[in-house]
């Protein structure tokens, strides 16, 4: 059986560019009962074009919510997969298409998911790829390695959506109650600025070290308790570094 109930998972588009891939997402979409399309600083998506490719998915077109970016988009999410094929050291490890149902099988019944697509011509940027929980790519061949956008979408809901047939699925996690994306956000920006307080962060590049501890966190699911916890942590830190003399030096004086 599928590990995913179609009404959890939202899809969002960042900035598609041709009103036909909008309509072939949504044909996709409703191949596998998955009517939550976002769409993020989109080309015109009632576009005639887009109704054509849509066949008879055109009504996906018109219940679309339209955000002008992707933090609002993710907000009522509580787990997200950035799909990409490009990799690097701003992008974190990067699953196999084909493992995407596994990590969504160890989730709590209740968790929304979001897949992310980037746009026809360049993708998701790093900062994109940043702000989602997970990122994923498919395997394809050096010479001609980008999918055409619908393609894409087709490609991981039939992963996720198809039959599984392990005789013994993963361990889920508890019910535990998970943090939206909003919520997460919320403590990852304080904690940011924090570390740049404390000039932890390096002022010409702090995304490096950055978006590491953000997939560190991401990848822990820490739930809605937990989170709050933190954000404790870091209101209180916050307070206490008022009388921060400035960084540490290496000779250990400060």
């Amino acid at each position: 059986m599928p590990i995913l109930q179609p009404q959890r998972l939202a899809v969002i588009l960042c900035a598609p560019q041709q009103p036909g891939n909008i309509g072939a997402t949504v044909r996709a979409m409703a191949n596998f009962g998955v009517t939550d399309l976002r769409l993020v600083n989109p080309c015109p998506h009632l576009h005639p074009e887009a109704r054509k490719f849509a066949v008879n998915a055109h009504p996906l077109l018109g219940t679309a919510k339209v955000y002008s970016n992707l933090p609002d988009a993710l907000a009522d999410c509580h787990l997200s997969i950035a799909t990409t094929r490009r990799s690097g050291r701003l992008r974190g490890d990067l699953l196999d298409s084909s493992a995407v149902p596994k990590l969504l099988a160890t989730l709590p019944s209740e968790t929304r998911i979001a897949l992310v697509f980037g746009r026809e011509d360049s993708g998701l940027s790093s900062e994109e790829v940043a702000l989602c929980s997970h990122a994923a790519t498919v395997a394809t061949t050096n010479e001609l390695g980008s999918l055409n956008l619908a393609q894409a979408v087709l490609l991981f809901l039939y992963e996720i959506f198809r039959p599984q047939t392990q005789t013994s699925p993963p361990s889920a996690m508890p019910d535990a109650v998970l943090p939206q994306q909003a919520e997460l956000q919320a403590m990852l920006g304080q904690m940011d600025a924090i570390l740049e307080r404390i000039a932890f962060l390096n002022p010409s590049s702090p995304e490096g070290v950055r978006n590491k501890l953000h997939q560190l966190l991401s990848r822990a699911h820490p739930d809605r308790e937990e989170v709050a916890l933190l954000r404790g942590m870091w209101t209180q830190l916050a307070w206490s570094i008022n009388d921060w003399r400035g960084r540490k030096r290496g000779d250990g004086k400060s």
